[in-house]
């Protein structure tokens, strides 16, 4: 065999055989949307549940309504939280800050409460009672539909109170959410009986518990306790696992 050629057969053997790249499989639909749904949602769907459409700021008087706290016994909910002075809290769709300034008083002056919206119209309505009642131990946050825009590691509880069912993406949302925590951090949801025919809400914008646990088994989460002291909420309790 010529001097070349046998060189030349010795350069080919010497190259790796790289197999060729195996078809990926197609990521699996997070969401589903469909046609025929609930004229109160948005015909877009997580885990077998129509997402609402959310609340405008043009019914920002409706969460400061006088009837609120008997109603919803919104003096309950706080207290039931155990906060402790110092700590860190995230308002998930803070709204007007009906619990922001509530939650604000619960952690004291060395506390910090993180008042996040996705609409800028509900932070100035915010800060302006802020402003009003002299209350500093809040941080007005624009958040986005996938992010509450959070520091990492940084928040001891994050309370969503009537809001999670209208996140437009649940998934992402929650995944950010969990960021946020400190290990072993808590998050809490207060949503309207989805099992209770009698709470007078619109189906959307009411949750039972079992769909909330179902949603949170996909994050890094374990379900503490279910209170049941409010007379048409649940209040559902999660902790960051180590």
């Amino acid at each position: 065999m010529h001097r070349t050629t046998r060189w030349l057969l010795a350069l080919v053997l010497s190259v790796p055989v790289v197999a060729s790249a195996q078809p990926t499989a197609a990521p699996v639909a997070r969401y589903e949307t469909r046609a025929d749904h609930d004229p109160n949602g948005i015909g877009k769907f997580f885990m077998g549940r129509e997402i609402a459409h959310v609340m405008g700021h043009q019914a920002a008087d409706w969460l400061e309504r006088p009837g609120r706290e008997k109603e919803e016994r919104t003096d309950l909910l706080v207290p039931a939280l155990k906060l402790k002075s110092g700590d860190a809290v995230a308002d998930i769709g803070a709204g007007t800050g009906y619990y922001t300034r509530r939650l604000a008083k619960a952690v004291g002056t060395n506390g910090l409460v993180f008042a996040v919206e996705i609409q800028q119209e509900m932070l100035d309505i915010l800060t302006n009672k802020l402003a009003a009642e002299k209350v500093f131990n809040v941080r007005p946050v624009l958040g986005t539909i996938t992010d509450p825009k959070l520091p990492r590691a940084a928040v001891d509880l994050i309370l969503m109170v009537d809001v999670y069912h209208e996140f437009d993406h649940p998934f992402e949302m929650a995944q950010a959410m969990c960021r946020a925590l400190k290990p072993g951090g808590r998050m809490v949801f207060v949503e309207f009986r989805g099992e209770d025919p009698d709470v007078a809400i619109k189906l959307v914008h009411k949750m039972t518990e079992a769909q909330v646990r179902k949603e949170m088994a996909a994050q890094p989460l374990e379900w503490v306790e279910t209170i049941a002291t409010l007379p048409q909420q649940h209040i559902i309790v999660f902790r960051k696992k180590p």
